[in-house]
């Protein structure tokens, strides 16, 4: 952890949520557990949500107007760190996403009807949501090019169209769908976001994608959904029409610090495990792994690149913080590609260290490359913030470089 973010606040909280991960968590890391469907262990973590709750360490994220501790972006990221340390740990705080940011905008933007409906049952964790944007026939890089249509028709939306990643469909209560509603507005006020119940007749899970050969279920599954005819009232609107994008923005810059932390979790982690192997292996009589100097590369440049990502991370949130997500754009794409890759790197060389251990699923970290290589894609793939941040950049110089494909 870094002592120089940490607060009167988080310095208690950490201590007990990693003694809740180490004693009640990673136990359950089990071969069955993780690479068997979610649904397998969901039923075990919603005894350890109970558990969650009794410890008084439930609803970290909310406000306290929303019965929580009112903990700060760089605050609750800190938290965030330790939670993934375990693939179980986000969950069973009730902090996982698409939950956590659905719970932001409809706290934030939905109407009290909705929040009556919908909020406090997913506060709760009685229910599970989904959030329902890209599609497979536009480039996700791309969110203005959106094909699914929600038609006005007196007091309702009639909404058609096809998603696919659509996380955690499978089980959930309802779906946040991103839709176009004013087709002749400019790109970037056409889309508006419309609460779907998912029993709403015309809603149909197609299916749960294969994810590098693991389709999951419940929580942990990626779906493809249709629309088809889909009728809901205009009260389901969330904001105000046109306004998915803006929404949309103001979801991801606090979501991907998120994303951040719970990477830099995952590094230290696999970095733990990394170091736990070189000392322990003996590749030949009295030698360790660890005395040679290609794991002690490994070790050294982990660990610096972990450090260095978790204070850009945290950085990043205390000025969110401070300003607003949109004065910190150029940090947010920097923070988005570096860390994704850092975490990657460090769950390779883990794996390396462990040798054909570690691509068997007796270890945490097969599960991590398998699941986490997807970082680099969603969220803007690393390609899009690199050109986002370095024409920002430019742009400082003089150089107004036009946005292009390729």
């Amino acid at each position: 952890m870094e002592d120089l973010f940490a607060t009167d606040r988080t310095r208690p909280l950490i201590p007990r949520i990693r003694d809740f991960i180490e004693t009640e968590l990673i136990p359950l890391e089990t071969a069955d557990y993780l690479t068997g469907p979610f649904s397998n262990v969901a039923n075990m973590l919603d005894q350890k949500r109970e558990l969650v709750k009794k410890l008084g360490l439930w609803g970290l994220q909310f406000g306290t107007d929303e019965g929580g501790l009112g903990l700060t972006l760089c605050e609750f990221g800190q938290i965030s760190e330790v939670l993934a340390t375990s693939p179980f740990g986000h969950y069973t705080f009730n902090c996982q996403a698409p939950d956590i940011g659905n719970m932001e905008l409809l706290h934030k933007h939905a109407s009290d009807e909705l929040k009556e409906r919908f909020l406090e049952a997913l506060k709760t964790g009685r229910i599970r949501s989904c959030f329902s944007m890209t599609e497979p026939e536009f480039a996700g890089s791309n969110p203005t090019q959106l094909g699914t249509i929600a038609a006005r028709e007196g007091n309702e939306y009639v909404i058609n169209g096809h998603k696919w990643f659509t996380s955690s469909a499978d089980g959930a209560a309802f779906a946040i769908v991103m839709a176009v509603t004013n087709p002749d507005a400019a790109p970037h006020r056409r889309a508006s976001m419309i609460l779907v119940p998912t029993d709403t007749p015309g809603f149909r899970l197609v299916r749960n994608i294969s994810i590098m050969g693991d389709s999951g279920d419940h929580w942990g599954s990626h779906s493809e959904v249709v629309y088809d005819n889909v009728r809901v009232p205009v009260s389901n609107l969330i904001g105000g029409e046109g306004l998915g994008f803006t929404l949309a923005q103001e979801r991801l810059g606090p979501g991907r610090i998120h994303h951040c932390m719970r990477w830099i979790g995952i590094s230290e982690r696999s970095f733990d495990l990394m170091c736990r192997r070189a000392v322990a292996r003996e590749i030949e009589p009295g030698v360790r792994l660890g005395e040679k100097q290609f794991i002690q590369g490994f070790i050294a440049e982990s660990r610096a690149e972990i450090d260095a990502a978790r204070l850009m991370v945290l950085r990043t949130a205390h000025n969110i913080d401070r300003f607003g997500a949109a004065s910190v754009r150029n940090e947010i794409s920097a923070i988005k590609f570096f860390v994704a890759n850092v975490m990657l790197k460090v769950v390779d060389r883990a794996i390396q260290t462990f040798g054909a251990m570690g691509i068997t699923d007796d270890l945490l970290l097969a599960w991590y490359y398998r699941h986490e290589r997807g970082a680099r894609i969603y969220d803007g793939a690393d390609e899009v913030h690199k050109s986002a941040l370095a024409r920002s950049i430019l742009k400082n110089y003089g150089l107004d470089v036009k946005k292009k494909n390729g």
